[in-house]
């Protein structure tokens, strides 16, 4: 039965070009490289969450991230057509987005309305051009695209029975439309032909799993079973062309040449169809091809673990890594911030805290320097590398927690040392059993005096405390309290409780100077789920708990000196008149306080929301769909309390928030006042930083006219440039008068305001 597949255009919006969006910030990795494609002078390339593309004239790389609009799921085609000035970018659910000449993105989401269809079968897996039209290879089948209006038209399911089958790649040769598929053969139709929605116009060529087809020189090629086809297809005879160690994973034409590339050969063929290029490896780097492409005489290269080379193929030795510069891997696990560092690990556990498959990840570091990296063999080889942490007192030292191989000391970024399980260290990280010596090592949190404290999942003696000075170790027991259990991310108070958040017994609050002093908040002290996943204490010493289900607050933590139970509650907020639980049924990942004690709240599933100091607001709730954040999903949050610029690690990639509420300051003697002056083209706030908490400000224009005045909550505060947010100020100079709350400490500073004309 004919069947015909609508593709519907939900989303069509052109997104102004990123620079111009400077409250965000995108930290991508650019290594595990997806596709590459070309124009006469540029190479674009995509990884999973992100693109750049490289002006081979003058050198400059321009990033295309979410933050200009680029909402990418998992990128894993693309294509650039010179003809229409427009980069195709595919992934691996059926989004299309559109990239033009001027880098703006138009965003529209090809969905397949058949239920029959699943989401896993939505993949793009190859764009291919032919006469204004673009020739999607899904793992469906074929959809065709105009790049003329940009608009889809049919899908052909070109299986046996109309099957939906994974076609890898199409092309259009000798009055045919070719497709390689996976489970069908080299199948093709007659071309041009008004009915290729119907399966019966499909017959097979040739038998076996096909993973390319190209036209290229008047000839066709395949790739299957090793081996570069160049077949006689009046006959249909499979003759070899050529024969490669592994499966093709890209083959192409390239400004007058025939690319083809394996995870460890790339060849290159001329169109008189003789090779003139190989490579076996990339001297000096262990690396897996994945893609290659040809522009002005260099080879660029795609590689899965170290982005993008560029080689002359007239000089071997001249390797150069054009990649820009990121985090290792964009799927980020947890960060930690300090004055100068930003520190991000990858590996860590699945939701149910296993850390099986072992991820053998290295550890990044960002500074005003930009990134360096630590590889996994430098630090001893250690799996899962779920957390991070430096020393408060010398962020020189740095402690890795690895959820199967134990502690890492890293010094001045060199790994010096690993508590493991071998020799065993008394009172140090313990095995799960003699017979499993999985080291599970997680939660790293420092105390006021210098001691590093930490979970060992699973072992009788689960807390830890490591004193760097003098290098020694103590172990708690809770076994009898809780079990064996695992852990989330700590939090120590300023009476040195340990605020613990548990899988399966919620949270328990120990104090070892209160002769090891315990307390168990579960469902009972009425928590929606004992699974437990962060907590974080606030400036009103606040406990705040986030659950698989929602959230709950022990208003004083105090209590736990002198009480044996504590009581957690909901936040009750008013919405549309009707009283409603704040993050009700939400998977809450992470909680970090703010300067201003607002609170940040991460979620899986829902994005990112600010609330206020008490929760009874929301200041902004960020989602993919209104915001660059690249997942829902979010892992960790990081604040900079210099800068209050909030970091969000996802799944998909990290992009940053360059907030206001940043921590107060000591005194008065470094607030300053960005940007100044503030020119006509400027649109957006003026930051006056570096407060006091609860300072007074008052802003006057020059004969002393007050025109605005609040109260600071942390070390920022915004002015909006409008008289009491009536009108715009008008050109002049402003004084901002500062004093603390108690008067005892003033500073005036000056702003100027051009207005255009």
């Amino acid at each position: 039965m004919k069947r015909v597949l609508l593709l519907l255009s939900l989303l069509f919006s052109i997104v102004s070009i990123g620079q111009g969006n400077q409250l965000w910030g995108s930290y991508y990795s650019y290594n595990n490289v997806q596709d590459i494609t070309e124009s006469n002078n540029r190479v674009f390339a995509a990884s999973e969450s992100a693109m750049f593309t490289k002006n081979v004239a003058t050198n400059e790389i321009k990033t295309i991230t979410s933050v200009d609009g680029l909402k990418a799921e998992t990128i894993t085609a693309i294509h650039h057509s010179p003809t229409y000035g427009k980069t195709l970018v595919g992934n691996a659910n059926g989004l299309l987005l559109v990239v033009n000449n001027d880098f703006s993105v138009l965003n529209r989401i090809a969905i397949v309305q058949e239920t029959t269809i699943p989401a896993a079968k939505k993949k793009i897996n190859h764009i291919y051009e032919y006469e204004g039209k673009a020739y999607i290879s899904c793992d469906f089948g074929i959809a065709v695209f105009n790049l003329a209006t940009l608009e889809f038209g049919d899908t052909y399911y070109l299986g046996p029975s109309g099957a939906e089958i994974s076609v890898r790649q199409a092309t259009i040769y000798n009055g045919y439309m070719y497709a390689a598929t996976n489970e069908s053969g080299l199948r093709r139709a007659t071309f041009p032909n008004p009915n290729l929605n119907d399966f019966s116009q499909w017959t097979q060529v040739f038998g076996g799993a096909w993973s390319a087809a190209l036209t290229y020189s008047g000839s066709f090629f395949g790739f299957a079973n090793g081996t570069l086809y160049k077949p006689d297809l009046q006959n249909n005879i499979p003759y070899g062309f050529d024969v490669f160690p592994s499966e093709m994973v890209d083959l192409r034409e390239a400004n007058g040449y025939m690319v083809a590339t394996c995870s460890n050969r790339i060849n290159v063929y001329n169109d008189a169809l003789v090779r003139v290029f190989q490579l076996n490896l990339i001297p000096g780097e262990n690396v897996t091809f994945t893609c290659a492409t040809i522009v002005g005489g260099d080879i660029f290269i795609g590689t899965k673990e170290k982005g993008v080379f560029s080689i002359p193929m007239t000089n071997l030795s001249a390797v150069t890594n054009i990649t820009p510069d990121g985090p290792l891997m964009s799927s980020i696990f947890s960060l930690d911030k300090t004055p100068n560092n930003l520190w991000a690990v990858y590996g860590g556990y699945s939701a149910t805290y296993n850390p099986f498959p072992l991820k053998y990840y290295g550890i990044s570091k960002f500074s005003s320097t930009g990134w360096t990296h630590i590889p996994n063999d430098d630090l001893f080889d250690a799996a899962s590398i779920s957390d991070i942490i430096a020393n408060p007192n010398n962020e020189n030292i740095v402690f890795a927690a690895s959820f199967h191989d134990g502690l890492i000391k890293i010094e001045n970024d060199v790994p010096v040392a690993i508590y493991d399980e071998s020799p065993a260290i008394p009172n140090g990280p313990e095995p799960i059993s003699s017979s499993d010596i999985s080291v599970r090592i997680n939660s790293l949190a420092f105390d006021k005096s210098g001691n590093l404290w930490m979970t060992n999942s699973l072992a009788h003696n689960a807390i830890k405390r490591y004193s760097p000075g003098n290098d020694q170790w103590a172990s708690f027991n809770i076994f009898e309290a809780i079990g064996a259990d695992n852990f989330a991310k700590m939090a120590i108070d300023r009476n040195n409780t340990k605020w613990i958040p548990t899988n399966h017994n919620g949270v328990l609050a120990f104090n070892e100077n209160l002769n090891n002093k315990s307390i168990i908040i579960k469902g009972q002290e009425n928590l929606p789920n004992d699974n437990v996943k962060c907590v974080a204490i606030d400036n009103n010493n606040r406990l705040w708990i986030g659950t698989i289900t929602g959230l709950r607050v022990v208003s004083s933590i105090e209590r736990f000196m002198t009480e044996d139970e504590l009581t957690a509650n909901p936040i009750i907020i008013l919405e549309d008149g009707l009283a409603q639980e704040l993050m009700y049924e939400q998977t809450i990942t992470d909680i970090v306080v703010d300067g201003a004690n607002n609170k940040w709240i991460g979620t899986a599933g829902a994005g990112a929301f600010l609330v206020t100091p008490d929760g009874q607001g929301t200041l902004f709730h960020f989602t993919k769909e209104n915001s660059p954040l690249p997942s829902n999903n979010i892992n960790d949050i990081e604040i900079d309390s210099a800068t209050g610029e909030v970091f969000f690690a996802t799944d998909r990639g990290m992009v940053s928030y360059k907030g206001t509420s940043t921590a107060a300051a000591g005194d008065l003697s470094k607030v300053y006042v960005f940007p100044n002056p503030v020119r006509p083209n400027f649109d957006g706030d003026v930051n006056i930083s570096g407060l006091v908490d609860k300072a007074n400000i008052k802003i006057t224009d020059i004969e002393g006219n007050l025109v605005y005045e609040t109260t600071s909550e942390g070390g920022t505060v915004l002015w909006d440039t409008r008289a009491f947010g009536k009108y715009k100020v008008a050109t002049g100079v402003y004084m901002i008068f500062i004093s603390s709350e108690d008067g005892t400490e003033t500073k005036v500073k000056k702003v100027m305001i051009i207005r255009g004309e």
